[in-house]
């Protein structure tokens, strides 16, 4: 043996970088392929209408126009996660099958996380800034209970994760599901956007520049951070930054979330890189839409 090749299985280090830029070659999502929409093609901006922001409707920027704002554009990726869904299901091929299982079963996993921690969090936070319990009242007399939509979630999960095989997955059947819940889903996830958004009107709102505005900032900012990751950076994250559309609103939110890039990069192309074959189903690839896949291959 001589001794170049001594020196490498000495340091498997240098062994491990080629394979390891091989793998993160075949797997990133950076390399998938994306095309911008056609007008003859339907895209992730139905069934489910998506929210303008209050910040760009109402150019206000106080805590809750702002905080509201940022829901906004996270319901907004979870809107273009279901659309997504719902448009492609009919067409997606049988070799494709169990990666669309997987995209819509982190769908289900992004909505439910997300639905249970701003119950269990930030909800009630709001509450005590506000020193008022009663702020939520008015969601629950226009559409019934936060929880109507639950019921079609669970359904939705339990179906996919009861196939027997990948192969029985049948997309008219997931459409009929998702049918069953879009109604209560898509008010409530509008209904808190405008509820939050009106806060700012409450007797109790913090003056601006007080103590108490910062603390609420605060606690709008550390949740928004850690809400999505908590989910899984490995499925969520890439999940929720590849239905983002930062070209909405005259590009008012093309970088938002405000993530220095290459840190937003590693997230979406290494983190992504893990179940890479699931999000050739995403509806946005850098920031910008593209087409659907279920809906480009059928033609």
């Amino acid at each position: 043996m001589n001794q170049e090749r001594r020196k490498l299985l000495d340091r498997p280090i240098l062994l491990a970088i080629p394979l390891l830029i091989g793998l993160f070659i075949t797997r990133s999502p950076l390399l998938m392929t994306s095309l911008a929409p056609t007008q003859d093609q339907p895209w992730a901006d139905a069934p489910i209408q998506l929210i303008t922001t209050p910040q760009y409707e109402t150019k206000k920027t106080d805590i809750f126009t702002t905080g509201a704002t940022h829901m906004a554009l996270l319901h907004n990726s979870i809107f273009r996660g279901y659309n997504s869904i719902f448009q492609q299901a009919p067409f997606v091929q049988d070799a494709e099958k169990s990666d669309f299982i997987g995209y819509s079963l982190t769908w289900h996993k992004f909505v439910k996380s997300h639905h249970d921690d701003e119950e269990v969090s930030l909800f009630t936070k709001v509450e005590e800034v506000l020193g008022d319990k009663t702020i939520w009242d008015e969601t629950h007399k226009e559409h019934g209970t936060r929880q109507a939509f639950l019921p079609g979630l669970a359904q939705f999960e339990q179906y996919l994760k009861t196939l027997q095989s990948a192969k029985d997955f049948s997309g008219a059947e997931l459409q009929r599901i998702m049918g069953s819940f879009q109604v209560p889903f898509e008010a409530h996830f509008h209904s808190e956007i405008s509820t939050i958004a009106n806060l700012a009107k409450h007797p109790n709102a913090p003056k601006p520049g007080s103590p108490e505005e910062a603390k609420a900032a605060l606690t709008f900012k550390t949740w928004g951070k850690s809400t999505v990751s908590k989910a899984g950076n490995l499925d969520v994250v890439p999940f929720f930054l590849m239905n983002l559309d930062g070209t909405v609103e005259d590009g008012m939110w093309a970088n938002w979330p405000p993530i220095p890039a290459p840190i937003k990069w590693g997230l979406v192309n290494i983190g992504g890189a893990y179940n890479h074959r699931w999000w050739k189903f995403s509806s946005c690839s850098g920031g910008k839409p593209r087409q659907l896949h279920a809906l480009h291959s059928a033609k």
